[in-house]
């Protein structure tokens, strides 16, 4: 496996797949603690060590471990790597279409298993989805191949994760009586309208919860209040603009709902660590060196 994404994933960093909703991951040395932004997705590392820090607990995913995030999540990361051993992996975005047809077909007793667990959460590799991802990785090699086999391999490994010893989390994001789904709309909700003016009560209306109840659900589900995450997000979506896109600070600011971009490039420095210049410079330096 680790042969295989070193020959389709040459460029560091996050490179698009032949196969629609899969990135491969690749980090040639190591990366210090820092804040991350993850959508719903399987992560699957072959090679290297990462880290998750949320809540106050730290989640190990590597070549034995898979990470799970069921909900779009802002967190904090570290990456152990050389580049005699880069980093190396998939990042599989959760398909909601394809897990609801899954958890359709699935007896109540699976649906039932498990414990509450966190939105985020770092599982041990077994045989079956070890042999499912080998596979896929064969499959991308070949456009054809990805093309015709890649969404059942795709449905396999979700189906795996969604019955594995720690699927319960996702589950319950697609599960419409649970609280955990009900964020997970207004999380969906955010990442949409991240933009515009959003305000608390609009946003428990959407969760139908009380205001009150809803901050306790918010919270217990991203460890932040609203308000909060939605910095977050305006934050993460301003760096992946001025990186990507060239977009200077002061444009930036307005784009994501800032109305002072004094103000949003002291929130970005208190985030990041880095003043918005400083942080474009050094994402754009590792992307030149890809």
């Amino acid at each position: 496996m680790v042969a295989m994404i070193l020959r389709m994933a040459t460029a560091e960093g996050y490179s698009e797949s032949a196969l629609d909703g899969v990135t491969f991951m690749r980090c040639n040395g190591a990366l210090a603690r820092m804040p991350a932004l993850y959508e719903p997705s399987i992560v699957i590392v072959v090679q290297g060590t990462k880290r998750g820090f949320h809540d106050g607990k730290i989640y190990t995913y590597d070549a034995n471990h898979y990470l799970v995030v069921s909900v779009p999540l802002p967190f904090e990361v570290e990456t152990q790597a050389t580049a005699e051993e880069p980093l190396l992996g998939l990042i599989i975005r959760v398909d909601f279409a394809l897990a609801a047809e899954l958890m359709l077909n699935l007896k109540e007793s699976v649906l039932d298993q498990g414990e509450e667990l966190p939105p985020l959460f770092a599982s041990r590799v077994d045989a079956k989805l070890d042999d499912a991802v080998f596979r896929l990785l064969e499959i991308l090699e070949s456009p054809n191949d990805s093309t015709i086999l890649g969404p059942s391999i795709i449905k396999e490994i979700t189906y795996r994760v969604l019955t594995g010893e720690q699927g319960r989390s996702l589950r319950l994001a697609f599960s419409s009586d649970h609280y955990l789904s009900r964020v997970a709309k207004v999380l969906k909700l955010i990442h949409s309208n991240y933009h515009r003016a959003l305000d608390v009560a609009t946003l428990a209306k959407e969760a139908n919860m009380s205001i009150p109840t809803f901050h306790v659900h918010f919270k217990s589900v991203t460890s932040s209040t609203p308000i909060q995450y939605i910095k977050a997000i305006r934050l993460h979506q301003a760096r992946l603009l001025m990186i990507r896109k060239g977009v200077n600070a002061s444009q930036v600011s307005a784009m994501v709902g800032y109305e002072s971009p004094s103000q949003f490039s002291r929130e970005f420095k208190r985030y990041f660590g880095r003043t918005p210049v400083q942080e474009t410079q050094h994402g754009q330096s590792i992307l030149s060196m890809s």
